[in-house]
C-alpha cells in the first residue's frame, strides 16, 4: 500500500507560519498603539480649537471661574 503525503510538508511549516501571523498581528497592534499615543501627544489642530470652545469651559466662566461637576439644563 501506498501512503500519500500530499499534506505531510504543510506540517513541518506551521511554527514558521505562525511565527509569520504574530508578526502581522503585533505589527498591526504597534501601529495601532504607537498612533495613538502620537495623537494623544500632538493633537490635530482642528481637534485642539474645538476643545477651546466646549460647554464645560463657558459654564466654568459663568461661575466665577470655580469648577462644575454637575449641572443640570432646565
Amino acid at each position: 500500500m501506498k501512503r500519500r503525503t500530499t499534506f505531510s510538508a504543510i506540517g513541518g511549516y506551521q511554527p514558521f507560519l505562525f511565527c509569520i501571523g504574530m508578526y502581522i498581528v503585533a505589527l498591526f497592534f504597534s501601529i495601532f498603539i504607537c498612533s495613538a499615543i502620537f495623537y494623544v501627544v500632538n493633537p490635530k489642530k482642528g481637534m485642539a480649537v474645538a476643545a477651546k470652545s466646549t460647554p464645560e469651559k463657558s459654564a466654568m466662566a459663568k461661575s466665577g471661574g470655580q469648577q462644575v461637576l454637575l449641572t443640570v439644563a432646565k
